[in-house]
């Protein structure tokens, strides 16, 4: 019933749902954790982090931190200065977080939680910084 839903095929075993639009628009993923919720059932929240750039004072943390608080879907936010990071947890999508971030003036890339930590640009910035 979620507007812009052309099929959906949920999976019981693994307790996911495979939503497809109906169009070229993208379906609102707020509408469809609102509809979900509203028949009883609830979708558990993820972490997500971000690499931010730009940051240089506390005063910029509190800006990220209220940036990534008012996107629908986020239950909590902490940014870190020192490593450049954001930890986000609630339902939401990546690319609105990184929105929100580049809305008050900086870049923001989701962090593969697989990749490794030695090999990724920030790192790899940061040492290039102190050399």
């Amino acid at each position: 019933k979620v507007e812009g839903v052309g099929q959906v095929a949920v999976n019981l075993a693994t307790e996911q749902a495979v939503v497809q639009p109906a169009g070229a628009a993208p379906v609102d993923r707020q509408a469809l954790v609102q509809a979900i919720e509203r028949a009883g059932y609830t979708i558990p929240a993820q972490t997500i982090e971000l690499a931010v750039e730009g940051m240089s004072c506390a005063s910029c943390v509190g800006r990220v931190e209220r940036a990534l608080k008012a996107v629908p879907g986020v239950s909590e936010a902490a940014v870190n200065l020192a490593t450049e990071r954001a930890v986000v947890r609630g339902v939401v999508d990546p690319a609105a977080l990184v929105a929100a971030i580049a809305k008050v003036g900086y870049a923001a890339t989701p962090v593969d939680p697989l990749a490794d930590p030695h090999g990724d640009e920030t790192t790899q910035r940061k040492d290039a910084e102190r050399q």
